[in-house]
């Protein structure tokens, strides 16, 4: 199997009939936590604040109800990026589910789930990041926008561009479902919501125009089903629509 894979490519689409053998995947973003003001929201080493922790035991009862309603079963294994938030989230997610009656043996943490990487500008603010390209000779300034900007990758040592953290998490996604594909079996992806957005259009499940006005709310579970063909469709769980005002920096 190829990963990734095109957008548009193989989604059923949400309301579509399920495949009865799919497997399915939960994503869900991390919860609020303490940010450094200025800074794209990407690799910071943080912890949840007391909100995000909230947000995240609320995520594992919703997706205890997601599961108890579709007579599912779950995989003991959680997935989750390498940031602090990701991990207090999947670790306060993990603690609900059990209390709830699952069986979760351990958290796997995956540089594979991560944020859109800024290399070497890793956790400056904007304007810091916006002055070290004025300041270098080989570069000029980045493109308005350019935070937003799918395509746009800066030109530092170790960046990527929110389409390559797409592609990368929509592999991580395909290859764990990919190996062992357990009908009615939920895997729990736990991780960033730019690069699950950017993932999901190389899944098939966003379109490119979908990506900058969706967004993810703090710890609440999206469901998804993946298909022994391949495919995936959207099950349960709402997007986050965005105000036309708001800066899309996660």
């Amino acid at each position: 199997m190829r990963w990734p894979m095109p957008a548009g490519r193989f989604s059923m689409g949400e309301g579509a009939a399920p495949d009865r053998v799919g497997a399915y995947a939960a994503f869900l973003r991390h919860g609020a936590y303490h940010q450094r003001p200025g800074a794209p929201s990407a690799r910071q080493p943080f912890a949840l604040t007391d909100e995000g922790q909230a947000q995240a035991r609320a995520g594992g009862d919703a997706l205890a109800a997601m599961i108890a309603e579709r007579g599912l079963t779950l995989d003991p294994v959680i997935r989750c990026s390498r940031q602090l938030r990701a991990w207090q989230t999947a670790d306060a997610v993990a603690g609900r589910l059990r209390a709830h009656g699952h069986a979760v043996d351990r958290i796997d943490e995956t540089s594979a789930l991560a944020e859109r990487g800024l290399g070497s500008a890793a956790n400056l603010t904007v304007a810091e990041i916006e002055q070290v390209l004025a300041d270098d000779p080989r570069h000029g300034p980045p493109p308005p926008g350019w935070k937003s900007d799918s395509s746009y990758r800066l030109p530092l040592d170790g960046a990527e561009s929110l389409d390559e953290a797409g592609a990368r998490v929509a592999a991580c996604l395909g290859d764990t479902l990919g190996r062992d594909p357990v009908p009615g079996r939920v895997t729990v992806f736990v991780g960033h919501g730019a690069s699950f957005r950017h993932g999901c259009r190389y899944l098939g499940l966003l379109t490119a125009a979908d990506v900058p006005r969706l967004s993810m709310f703090h710890a609440r579970p999206l469901l998804f089903c993946y298909n022994a063909h391949g495919s995936w469709q959207h099950c349960a769980g709402a997007w986050k629509v965005r105000a036309r005002s708001e800066d899309p920096i996660d």
